[in-house]
């Protein structure tokens, strides 16, 4: 079976879940399926697992480049790369395409051919206040949900929002479970000195993400814990909004932020007294994994598919009360023996999700269009 994928959330993400998905995809398939990437560049990290070229073999002298030299040829390279994946569309030498997210441009070439679309999450629908009015995403999600052959949904949760929201039939929504990617390194130097005693929160602080209730939760837990630090994986630089609640809590000398590699991941979360997930809604959750992987005790919300993913071997509470996170966060910090019980339960609860499982049941719908 040929599968075609397109070059969206390539273009978009350097790192992230959704390029991750496709690339692990695409090594669990099995043999027989053939898949195809037609893009000539992309600056995601994960790309290579397609063995596509880089920008420094197509311009040997890009890293000396001026920016506005770069952002050019990025830009035309971009536009390039949509033209090849139309024309390939057009053409039809494959037999189901698998859109990477949301945008429909693909309507216009793809003729009577079957496509497969994957929703992630229903973010947008659940809290539209938190997204400019220009943005199209729901639009686009809406029209793709009504032409797909089948609609692939991450969780249940996911599903029941999608049904919620969508007028489709029940038997066009699939679950599909997502995996880790995590592998447990050990690099030999440290990239950074960590405090130590933290608290860990991982990626983007998005409202929808629920960072100020966290900080303000925690704040008077580090008042009262001298050694103890909060940091955070991913994002961006503390913004001055961010900083000034620091400030406002009097913690501003207690938060740290890194960007890290996925390889130095491990690390954070194997030194964490414990990583909080105070999100308002997730589509599924691989950081909850990741954290089980590493052997870090997981506190986390008690909505949409959080539950799913981490089953009893992590510590709920909800995620509008202030109160609530930090009795969580104090009923585990200083109780070690509860820590055990949820990082064994950790390791158990792993058990339920892989990229080969995730490949394999992808793979039925594939052979069911």
């Amino acid at each position: 079976m040929k599968i075609l994928y397109d070059d969206q959330i390539f273009q978009l993400l350097q790192y992230g879940g959704i390029s991750r998905y496709f690339t692990e995809l695409a090594k669990n398939l099995q043999t027989g399926n053939s898949i195809k990437l037609p893009l000539l560049y992309s600056q995601n990290e994960y790309i290579r697992e397609f063995k596509l070229p880089t920008i420094e073999n197509l311009i040997p002298t890009f890293n000396s480049l001026r920016f506005r030299g770069k952002r050019r040829i990025v830009g035309n390279l971009k536009k390039l790369n949509r033209f090849i994946i139309c024309k390939t569309l057009t053409n039809g030498n494959f037999d189901l395409f698998h859109p990477t997210y949301y945008d429909p441009y693909f309507l216009d070439h793809i003729g009577n051919r079957p496509f497969i679309l994957t929703i992630y999450d229903m973010i947008h629908e659940s809290f539209p206040n938190y997204f400019k009015s220009n943005d199209e995403t729901s639009q686009w999600k809406r029209i793709l949900a009504s032409k797909a052959s089948k609609i692939i949904a991450i969780s249940e949760n996911t599903k029941r929002d999608i049904l919620r929201y969508y007028h489709v039939s029940d038997d066009k929504v699939v679950v599909t479970y997502l995996g880790n990617s995590l592998t447990l390194g050990n690099p030999s130097v440290e990239p950074v000195q960590l405090p130590r005693r933290y608290i860990l929160f991982i990626g983007d602080r998005h409202i929808y993400k629920n960072f100020p209730l966290f900080m303000k939760a925690t704040a008077p837990i580090l008042k009262g814990d001298s050694e103890l630090s909060i940091v955070c994986i991913g994002g961006w630089k503390f913004n001055q909004q961010e900083i000034s609640l620091f400030r406002e809590l009097d913690v501003e000398a207690r938060i740290y932020q890194y960007s890290v590699s996925d390889k130095l991941l491990p690390l954070f979360y194997k030194n964490a007294c414990c990583f909080v997930f105070p999100s308002l809604y997730e589509g599924f959750g691989i950081p909850i994994l990741e954290a089980f992987q590493c052997g870090c005790p997981v506190i986390a919300s008690n909505t949409s598919s959080l539950p799913e993913v981490g089953g009893d071997a992590v510590l709920y509470f909800d995620p509008y009360s202030e109160v609530e996170l930090r009795e969580a966060i104090l009923k585990l910090l200083y109780n070690d023996s509860m820590k055990d019980v949820l990082i064994k339960n950790g390791y158990n609860q792993l058990n339920n999700f892989s990229w080969q499982k995730t490949a394999i049941e992808t793979e039925k719908i594939y052979q069911s269009i």
